[in-house]
């Protein structure tokens, strides 16, 4: 079936700047719609960015200026930029993809998550 693989989480400075991917794989016709979510501790999980598969992107208003999110088709891959990051962006981040495995039927999948710590 699809997986997606986040991967580029860590250990950063506040200010810092870190470039997170998302890999998928396995049975894939096409990928749709795609997204960056986020959970910090005791909290509930929240939107971050998406991108269509037309390029249009979406950000959370608190992150809007920070954040970039963008994709390589010919990969697979879902990027996203952090810049200027506060440790109020500490959380795990996970992927978010609506595939399809043919052209009627799709399927939204998560990815496991990435950590991203920001140090102050």
């Amino acid at each position: 079936q699809v997986q997606l693989v986040e991967s580029g989480g860590g250990l950063v400075q506040a200010g810092g700047s870190l470039l997170l991917s998302c890999a998928a794989s396995g049975s894939i016709f096409d990928i749709n719609d795609m997204g960056w979510y986020r959970q910090a501790p005791g909290k509930q999980r929240e939107l971050v960015a998406t991108i269509t598969s037309g390029g249009s992107t979406n950000y959370a208003a608190s992150l809007k200026g920070r954040v970039t999110i963008s994709r390589d088709n010919a990969k697979n891959t879902m990027y996203l930029r952090m810049n200027s990051l506060k440790p109020e962006d500490t959380a795990v981040y996970y992927c978010n993809a609506d595939v399809y495995s043919d052209e009627s039927v799709s399927l939204e999948v998560w990815g496991q998550g990435t950590l991203v710590t920001v140090s102050s």
